[in-house]
């Protein structure tokens, strides 16, 4: 079995996209060596917040590539999710052929059936590929809930099934995943806003969105939380918070391109069927981020 690489911040990749909607691809590769340069250990291209589910097989394997092509030595773990179970197994052959290190393995994209339904589309691409490979449990946005009990039994079924990142926002799966695996599976943080509840309950990384628009502040919070200094920890978690429950919200891409805008380092471009923000919550956010930003702290690094 290869090193486990999913540890430490990991950047939920965006997407940009050029004036014709075209992937931009000296944006994207000048962004993820930013990312990398910013301190994540590692990159997620093509996951919820990337638009994967918009991009078309090729462009998906151009980004990889692309992406590889920027890393050097830190990894690429891509999303890996299609509508269809053997494009998904597809996807993951494309990913090892491009260089990726590891695979982010997705419920199916639209289809909500029972929970034996999930499992095997996320079984198939397991057994597909040697790469060691992260569960992504979202219920609320794929409907799919893998309890504890489920991931384990995953788990003791596929030796590359290593990590898990857990997006239910309950913090007690954390400890329940930890209670049954132990180090044999990591569990990862998938949401922006519960950080501080997820490293204390054990996880060991976190799969995080905005830091694309803030990866030095993201990468210390992560240390600070990792390290058990719960005093500075909180007081940058608390400035941070509006910004992170930008990720939370039904127009989370839009809100994290819109903070990317706002710090310089990309634009509000989405493809459809994402449309820009609504003048009137993108007025109600951008207020929100000038505040937040007037008052951002001085990070080291």
């Amino acid at each position: 079995m290869r090193v486990n690489p999913f540890r430490g911040v990991l950047s939920a990749l965006t997407t940009p996209f050029d004036g014709d909607g075209a992937v931009d691809e000296a944006a994207l590769q000048a962004h993820a060596r930013w990312q990398l340069e910013g301190g994540c250990a590692g990159l997620i291209p093509l996951g919820s917040l990337g638009e994967g589910n918009t991009l078309a097989v090729r462009e998906k394997e151009r980004v990889l590539q692309l992406c590889v092509a920027v890393a050097g030595t830190k990894p690429v773990l891509p999303g890996i999710g299609a509508l269809a179970t053997r494009d998904a197994v597809q996807l993951a052959g494309i990913a090892a052929a491009a260089g990726c290190r590891g695979l982010m393995v997705l419920p199916p994209y639209a289809h909500r059936g029972p929970v034996r339904e999930a499992l095997a589309h996320v079984a198939a691409v397991f057994a597909a590929t040697d790469l060691p490979c992260m569960l992504y449990n979202n219920p609320a946005a794929y409907g799919a809930d893998f309890v504890p009990g489920t991931i384990a039994a995953l788990a003791d079924e596929h030796a590359n099934l290593v990590a898990v990142k857990e997006s239910s926002g309950d913090a007690r799966r954390v400890t329940a995943v930890r209670a049954l695996c132990g180090d044999r599976l990591r569990v990862l943080v998938g949401l922006d806003d519960m950080l501080l509840e997820g490293v204390a309950a054990g996880a060991q990384g976190w799969v995080a969105g905005l830091v694309n628009a803030l990866p030095r502040e993201s990468v210390r919070l992560f240390e600070l939380a990792l390290a058990g200094r719960r005093d500075e920890a909180r007081r940058l978690y608390e400035w941070f918070l509006p910004l992170l429950r930008l990720d939370t919200q039904p127009e989370f891409v839009q809100l994290v391109k819109l903070v990317q805008g706002a710090v310089g380092r990309g634009d509000e471009r989405v493809r459809p069927p994402r449309l820009p923000l609504e003048p009137a919550l993108r007025a109600q956010a951008l207020a929100l981020v000038e505040r937040a930003l007037a008052a951002r702290p001085e990070v080291a690094g």
